[in-house]
């Protein structure tokens, strides 16, 4: 255990006023809502049952004498921790009055799918949202017709109530909120039977939300007093609509960028073709010039998803397979031999690329070698 004096900070021959003034100061730098960090608090806490001992000359001098002091760790000779601080900062001591019965709601969040094309291009959604309204009935007053709140008998509106508790800095008085009215300083005799008096109730309302071109999973949109109404009829909280973007059959996106994959013969891979794809735009065509490898990629620009900030759209990246046959016809296998000696490919003949090759880099990069 730390030494009493050490904790704080005082020379082990202080007098009583000495003692007082660093345990004051110490309270104040340590208090948890000027510094809500665990371990100040637990200083806080080391500092307090140190002034609990050296503030009592018969627990003190126990103390000096190699005992314990009759240290009461988490309530001091009855007085609890929190009374502490409320006796030292005001954070229960009065002045605060009755809390209003009207309050502001808490904001709401909800989710919504949207197709690829919505998330592209942006869309106009009306969706259905269960939240907290204004009581109809009572006009969120919480009071029954012809009734109205009466003032608390046991606080008479102040909203607490006080108590005064002895302790060993002397009495101190505290004040708790009113167990009556919970604080309010009224109380309703007679509550909506609609609210139960809270002057609002859950139901359901049809939202109009816009959706920008450009969002993807994740984002959020803010619609302001949107969101569930306050207590008493206090101001609404904010609704939040979240995107979840579905995936879409064939494309693919990658932030701004779409990706398709399309599959072609050899033969058009050799001589070279133009195909038609599907894409947000409709069907486009798209060239696969003469020699294209399998794995290569042709570039469509301004086919891909419209950008959230900065305007202007992303690109299309059609990625390229060739297919090559797995059987032949007769007289398919006997061109083909033909169109080898044509070009002088050898059966077994093979290139061993060297290492500073283009081929070799790639290799080496889907590997991660």
């Amino acid at each position: 255990m730390a030494d009493l004096y050490d904790a704080l900070g005082v020379a082990r021959d202080a007098d009583q006023s000495e003692i007082k003034s660093a345990y004051r100061k110490l309270a104040r730098e340590l208090h948890p809502d000027v510094n809500p960090d665990p371990h100040t608090q637990e200083r806080f806490k080391e500092v307090t049952a140190a002034y609990e001992v050296l503030s009592d000359p018969q627990k003190r001098q126990r103390y000096d004498m190699g005992g314990s002091g009759g240290m009461g760790g988490a309530n001091f000779g009855g007085f609890g921790f929190g009374d502490i601080m409320d006796a030292f900062f005001g954070g229960q001591t009065g002045g605060r009055g009755p809390r209003p019965r009207m309050r502001e709601g808490q904001d709401a969040l909800i989710r919504i799918e949207v197709s690829l094309d919505e998330a592209c291009f942006g869309t106009e959604r009306e969706i259905t949202v269960e939240s907290a309204v204004a009581c109809t009935k009572c006009d969120a007053t919480g009071c029954a017709d012809g009734s109205d709140p009466t003032v608390c008998a046991i606080c008479k509106g102040r909203g607490e109530t006080q108590q005064v508790t002895r302790s060993f800095i002397g009495q101190v008085m505290t004040s708790r909120p009113c167990a009556n009215c919970q604080g309010y300083g009224t109380v309703i005799p007679n509550p909506c039977r609609e609210c139960a008096g809270d002057g609002r109730v859950r139901a359901r309302q049809s939202v109009s939300v816009k959706i920008p071109p450009g969002v993807e999973t994740g984002n959020r949109i803010q619609l302001s007093g949107r969101g569930e109404v306050g207590p008493g009829g206090g101001p609404a909280g904010d609704l939040y609509v979240e995107i979840v973007q579905r995936e879409h059959e064939f494309l693919v996106r990658d932030n701004d960028m779409l990706h398709l994959a399309l599959s072609i013969p050899m033969t058009a891979a050799v001589l070279g073709t133009k195909v038609t794809v599907e894409t947000l735009d409709g069907p486009t065509e798209v060239e696969v010039k003469a020699g294209t490898q399998s794995g290569s990629t042709v570039l469509v620009k301004g086919l891909g998803v419209t950008r959230l900030r900065g305007g202007g759209r992303g690109d299309l990246v059609v990625h390229i397979e060739v297919l090559i046959p797995s059987k032949l016809k007769k007289d398919e296998e006997e061109l083909l031999k033909k169109f080898a000696e044509m070009r002088g490919d050898k059966s077994g003949q093979v290139d061993m690329k060297r290492q500073d090759s283009g081929f070799f880099s790639k290799f080496r990069d889907a590997f991660g070698r």
